[in-house]
């Protein structure tokens, strides 16, 4: 019998909780709930789940805190599952490492198809990794696939599950442009329900992490009106 992926539900509005449970059980999800962002990091640390759906409104945690000590921890795919719906609520939540942001209402069969695609997504590329050593280095940068680690100057720089496949497949891809629809594919595995500002915010979080001035990117350069490419060109 198959291992049946563990989602953890931060939710804590009971009825909405329940419902969710309950189809993805039904789907055949093992999934679990907790109601408080104390309870989530403890159940987190004890019994760290597949997947994460995260409301962002809790009785004793902001949400877009509790995501970030999350993703500080765990690299283990995220969903934001919340009321607020401004575009700044879902920058912020992608800025600090959510990895999709859904609004309530919502559709539970686009929420199973999203979990889905970020878990085979994820399968892939662990699949992936036990093939071969695969390590690039461009210039004082060097991406171990297998170790799921990046290094600039020597120095470890810590990356998002998200931030790391993006930028593996970048720079795996150096100077070829893709555009918005096929990152997301690339990286989040679908492309039905992408929304491109996600590229957005996780090209600006690499740009902060990788250059020296992320205002006049070096290595990640926009091709306006196209999309992102990882230039190993004119360095000097």
């Amino acid at each position: 019998m198959l291992k049946k992926a563990k989602v953890l539900i931060i939710e804590d509005e009971g009825d909405i909780a329940t419902i969710i449970r309950d189809y993805l059980s039904v789907n055949h999800f093992e999934p679990y709930i907790v109601q408080t962002g104390q309870e989530a990091i403890q159940t987190i640390k004890n019994c760290p789940p597949d997947f994460i759906i995260l409301d962002l409104s809790l009785p004793d945690y902001d949400g877009i805190e509790l995501c970030r000590q999350i993703r500080e921890n765990c690299n283990v795919a995220l969903l934001i599952l919340s009321a607020r719906s401004s575009d700044t609520d879902k920058v912020l939540g992608l800025g600090f490492g959510a990895d999709d942001y859904m609004t309530k209402p919502f559709s539970l069969s686009e929420l199973v198809a999203r979990i889905k695609a970020h878990l085979r997504k994820q399968d892939r590329w662990l699949l992936d990794n036990t093939e071969k050593v695969d390590l690039i280095q461009i210039d004082q940068m060097i991406i171990n696939k297998n170790e799921y680690t990046f290094s600039l100057n020597q120095k470890h720089i810590p990356l998002s599950a998200k931030e790391f496949e993006m930028l593996y497949f970048l720079m795996k891809n150096s100077n070829q442009v893709f555009s918005k629809a096929q990152l997301l594919d690339a990286v989040w595995g679908y492309d039905t329900y992408g929304d491109e500002n996600t590229i957005t915010v996780y090209i600006r979080r690499l740009r902060e992490k990788i250059e020296v001035n992320p205002s006049c990117p070096v290595y990640l350069q926009t091709v306006w009106g196209v999309g992102y490419k990882f230039s190993t060109q004119n360095h000097s």
